[in-house]
C-alpha cells in the first residue's frame, strides 16, 4: 500500500531524474511543488525574506546542476534537496559574516586597545575559517553516497541506526561508509593543513 508521502517521493524522484537530463519544465514543476517548504527552511536559517529568496535561487541552481547525483536508494528527495537548501543558507550566512568582519575592522582596531573580551582572537577565527574551507573541499572529493551519509550524520545529528533506517541500508554499510569517509577526510585534511 503506497501512501501520499510515498507517491510524492516517487514524483519528486522522477522529476529529479528528468531535471538531470536538462528538462527545464521538470525543474519548474519541482520548484512549484517544493519551493514553499524550502523557502520556509531558508527563512528559519537566514531570518530575512530577501536573503531566503537568494538562498532559494542558489539552491535550485545547485539542484539543477547536481540532479544527476541524486540517488533515491540513498535518500528521500526532500531530504536530499533540503540538505542543499540548508547548505546554501549556511554558506550565505558565512559569506555575510565575512563581509561584516571586513566592515568592522577599523572599529575593532580602535576598540582593541580599550576593550578586553573572551572571544577568540582574529588569528584563531581565520584559522577556523581556513579549516572550514579545507573541510568543504575535502567533503566535495568524497563519493556522493559517502558525502551524503556523513552530511546527514553530522549536520542532522542522526545516529547510525537512524541513518540506516532512513536510507533503507544495512547498519554495517552505513557504519562502513562513515568510517571510510572519516578516514578519507582525515587524510585530505592532513594534506591541506
Amino acid at each position: 500500500m503506497t501512501t501520499d508521502k510515498d507517491t510524492q517521493a516517487n514524483l519528486l524522484a522522477e522529476l529529479l531524474g528528468q531535471v538531470a537530463t536538462g528538462d527545464q519544465q521538470s525543474l519548474k514543476k519541482l520548484y512549484d511543488l517544493t519551493s514553499g517548504r524550502f523557502h520556509g527552511l531558508a527563512l528559519r536559517i537566514v531570518r530575512a525574506p530577501e536573503l531566503a529568496e537568494d538562498v532559494l535561487q542558489e539552491s535550485y541552481l545547485s539542484i539543477w546542476r547536481s540532479a544527476a547525483d541524486f540517488r533515491a536508494s540513498l535518500s528521500p528527495p526532500l531530504a536530499w534537496m533540503g540538505l542543499i537548501v540548508r547548505s546554501r543558507a549556511l554558506d550565505l550566512l558565512r559569506r555575510r559574516g565575512a563581509e561584516r568582519v571586513h566592515l568592522s575592522d577599523p572599529l575593532d582596531e580602535l576598540a582593541e586597545d580599550t576593550l578586553e573580551g573572551d572571544s577568540p582572537d582574529p588569528e584563531q577565527a581565520a584559522d577556523a575559517s581556513q579549516q572550514a574551507r579545507a573541510l568543504h573541499q575535502c567533503m566535495s572529493q568524497l563519493k556522493g553516497a559517502q558525502r551524503e551519509v556523513l552530511s546527514l550524520a553530522y549536520l542532522r545529528e542522526l545516529s547510525h541506526g537512524d541513518l540506516a533506517e532512513q536510507l533503507k541500508l544495512p547498519l554495517g554499510t552505513v557504519k562502513s561508509w562513515i568510517r571510510r569517509g572519516l578516514d578519507q577526510l582525515r587524510i585530505c585534511m592532513g594534506v591541506l593543513n
